[in-house]
């Protein structure tokens, strides 16, 4: 038997604050899943979201701790057009979000903007220029 692909997990040391963030983004997060310290979503395909607590993950691991510095993860949302490129990003960072790249033309033939989260996980926004699929 394959093992297959099913989950990209997070850890969150302020889970309602990354709940809310990627509820922007659009993810189905139930509402009153702040008070839970671990939630998932699944996502279109099959694909699911975790998100945890660092306190469950030192739950099962009590010397794991926080890494340092910039995140390691990176996620990418595909917008329908550049336009909302840049809505999107405008309306994250007006929440609170940091902007790590305001919304350029790309080279390779996107509209592309990155955002961080709470975490300081790079999140992407981008959609193909002139109609073209991104």
């Amino acid at each position: 038997m394959t093992p297959t692909f099913d989950v990209v997990g997070l850890v969150a040391s302020d889970l309602p604050a990354t709940l809310a963030f990627y509820r922007r983004l659009g993810l189905g997060i139930p509402e009153g899943a702040e008070s839970a310290p671990h939630v998932e979503v699944e996502l279109p395909g099959g694909m699911r979201l975790l998100f945890d607590s660092e306190e469950v993950i030192r739950s099962f691991q009590p010397d794991w701790r926080a890494p340092s510095g910039e995140g390691r993860i990176g996620l990418a949302f595909r917008c329908a057009s550049p336009a909302e490129v840049d809505s999107q990003h405008a309306a994250l960072v007006a929440a609170g979000a940091k902007s790590a790249k305001d919304p350029w033309d790309a080279d390779w033939g996107q509209r592309y903007a990155v955002v961080l989260d709470p975490d300081g996980n790079g999140v992407s926004l981008y959609a193909g220029l002139d109609g073209a699929q991104g």
